[in-house]
């Protein structure tokens, strides 16, 4: 029998989720099997409606190796795992005449464990809630949560933390999961042959798909230890965020409250003089990080250094004498010891890496606003160390012994996929060399007719903005393009601090449009009632972005109060500008540039979901327009008609609003 070709293959998994298929999917489905067949790495850029997760879906099954897919969102997640891959693998089955297996993995701490669930937390003095589960009292919100885990664990298949509904606080969950490090084993542990965790580890490994997420991928490639299955070929969905994500995971931290919760699980269980030495060393670090200032060291002080090797060392002594001691007065003695070590490896770990000064790293003092609790009770300050740049790690690890296909809405930054191939480590596109990973990029286009559904509005004429400036202008502006749209408006800003202040000022000024903050709900719960009442507005930040799904006359005007350059006392992104300006290179394009046209691209993304979708990006910082950088992030935008003439803007927003409310009228769906 002759093998299936890729359209029809294609044509009948579309056909099987009820789509339509769509050139630039088949544009993308054979850009990712010619990079799969030839060993090779493809970036390729998917706006939306694209129907991007077929696109690489059907070319990796029919080749017949194992695939790891890793995303960012658990949306995603959830949707290739309960959607696209039983309808595909259904649909292809009669064709390849093999029916791919395919499974879910994440970290161990996303899973329930049954030592933890049956034999309780190991106790801390000082946190009286984190023992046994008859401590929390079951009236208590806590108390509740515990009991209800305790019952779902009796019917749960997959002890998966996003399973569990409605979810619990991470406070709770920390009552029944272990990280990595705490985990006893599974031939240690008296739970070990229902361990959730392991099954999922054995699901993923008879599997011909193994869905991950990005936090995983990175942990993989760090730690040195497999945690996925060997694969031939890794997707890379959503992978705008994979470089922030591996950052994360490679980032370490220390506060006093961390050191402190380490010095009582190991004081049971070493000898005085070990316990006396980390107690020393905990006081000492603590007193220091009372009167840190926030920002980056680019030298570490001396008295730090002397904190952090007493520290190193206590630790080390520690670690030893943890080894060589037992006692059987302690209960459960195993998980409180593993519980133990963990706790003062993870210290030893990071106070090591910052003393051993990596010209890659770069470290910094962070302050954060005191909240209540016992986990919290310490100075509000953390001492972090995050590499440089994760793209020599990635080159590294990533793109050897297996094909990799990244895609995203967007890749493509001022008009190429270079910027985000070099944060990947990639050389520029056709670079030749032994050592360098060959990859192409593909723009498959969107299915969406950008310039007659979207206008891409800059409000030229108002004050360019300053950090922390008065922007009663741009309020102003807000309040009329607000009114003139009938509400219908997700207004992206640039940080928690402009967000409050627009939706406090404009809830006085605009009473008639409900105005939803994010922070005030969960973010599920704040975008169902956005997408839910025409007339109610949204304004957030970070998360707001990019996490929006809302097609339809609920959100036909899209804001931008400024162009989303990194903070300049960001440590992490300053480090990285002036290392990229000492090489020669142009800092402020490379990294806060690039940063910003990421960002502005996403944001600009949730206005058009739909082939019906019709509104405005408003960009309210006239620097897109009017200086040299716009545009380079102009060309990193869907190409919408462009003006900056408010009148037009503001006729253009009453003539949607009012086509959107006669539909709403008649109850009709828009037509195309």
């Amino acid at each position: 029998m002759t093998k299936p070709s890729l359209p029809e293959l294609l044509h009948a998994a579309v056909t099987a989720v009820g789509g339509t298929e769509r050139p630039g999917q088949v544009a993308m489905a054979e850009a990712v099997e010619e990079a799969i067949d030839g060993g090779s790495h493809l970036l390729v850029q998917a706006g939306t409606g694209t129907g991007k997760s077929l696109g690489y879906l059907v070319p990796a099954l029919a080749h017949g190796e194992r695939v790891v897919v890793a995303t960012a969102t658990l949306a995603l997640q959830r949707q290739l795992v309960e959607r696209d891959l039983p309808r595909t693998v259904d649909a292809l089955h009669p064709q390849l005449r093999r029916r791919p297996e395919f499974a879910m993995l994440k970290g161990r701490s996303n899973y329930l464990c049954l030592h933890r669930l049956h034999e309780g937390v190991p106790q801390d003095e000082e946190d009286g809630l984190f023992d046994q589960f008859e401590a929390a009292a079951p009236t208590s919100k806590l108390g509740q949560d515990l009991l209800r885990m305790r019952d779902w664990a009796d019917e749960t298949e997959t002890g998966d933390r996003d399973d569990l509904t409605p979810g619990v606080s991470d406070r709770a969950w920390a009552q029944v999961s272990v990280s990595s490090r705490e985990c006893l084993g599974a031939t240690k542990c008296a739970y070990g042959a229902e361990c959730f965790a392991e099954s999922a580890r054995e699901r993923a490994k008879l599997s011909d798909v193994v869905v991950t997420n990005h936090a995983l991928l990175a942990i993989d490639a760090i730690e040195g230890a497999p945690v996925l299955p060997q694969h031939e070929v890794l997707i890379v969905d959503e992978a705008h965020e994979l470089v922030s994500r591996v950052t994360g995971v490679a980032t370490g931290e220390l506060t006093p409250g961390q050191v402190n919760r380490a010095v009582r699980r190991a004081a049971k269980l070493v000898n005085e003089k070990a316990a006396d030495q980390l107690q020393t060393a905990a006081e000492g670090f603590e007193r220091l990080m009372e009167l840190a200032l926030p920002g980056r060291l680019e030298e570490i002080p001396e008295d730090l250094g002397y904190a952090l090797m007493a520290l190193r060392d206590a630790c080390r002594t520690v670690i030893s004498a943890i080894g060589t001691t037992r006692d059987k007065s302690v209960q459960d003695e195993d998980a409180v010891r593993k519980q133990a070590l963990a706790s003062v490896e993870s210290v030893h770990d990071v106070a090591e890496r910052i003393t051993n000064g990596s010209e890659w790293d770069v470290v910094w003092y962070e302050r954060h606003e005191p909240r209540g609790g016992a986990a919290y009770r310490h100075s509000g300050a953390s001492l972090r160390v995050a590499p440089m740049s994760v793209s020599g790690l990635l080159r590294e690890k990533l793109f050897t012994d297996r094909s990799v296909v990244l895609t995203s809405a967007t890749l493509k930054l001022g008009g190429d996929f270079n910027g985000v191939g070099a944060s990947l480590g990639l050389a520029p596109e056709g670079t030749e060399g032994d050592d360098v990973p060959q990859w192409k990029g593909v723009d498959v286009g969107s299915p969406f007719d950008y310039r007659k559904q979207g206008i891409l509005y800059v409000a030229k004429h108002l004050a360019r903005p300053a950090r922390d400036g008065d922007r009663g202008d741009m309020l102003d502006e807000l309040t009329e393009l607000i009114q003139a749209a009938g509400g219908r408006t997700l207004g992206l800003f640039s940080s928690m601090r402009a967000a409050q202040l627009a939706a406090e000022e404009l809830r006085s000024r605009i009473p008639e449009y409900p105005i939803l903050l994010q922070g005030e709900e969960t973010l599920g719960e704040l975008i169902k009632s956005f997408a839910a009442d025409p007339g109610t507005c949204l304004f957030g930040t970070l998360s707001l972005w990019q996490g929006v799904d809302v097609p339809g006359p609920s959100c036909q005007l899209v804001v931008m109060d400024k162009i989303p350059f990194p903070r300049p006392d960001d440590p992490l992104m300053s480090a990285r500008q002036k290392a990229v300006e000492e090489a020669g290179g142009n800092g402020f394009m490379a990294v806060a540039a690039t940063h910003a046209a990421l960002l502005m691209a996403q944001g600009a993304g949730r206005l058009v979901r739909a082939s019906g979708d019709r509104g405005v990006v408003a960009v309210l910082d006239q620097r897109l327009a009017t200086a040299r950088y716009g545009s380079y992030l102009k060309a990193s935008l869907p190409d919408f008609w462009f003006t900056t003439d408010r009148n037009q803007v503001r006729k253009s927003l009453a003539a949607i609003d009012a086509k959107a409310r006669q539909t709403e009228v008649e109850g009709q769906p828009e037509s195309d």
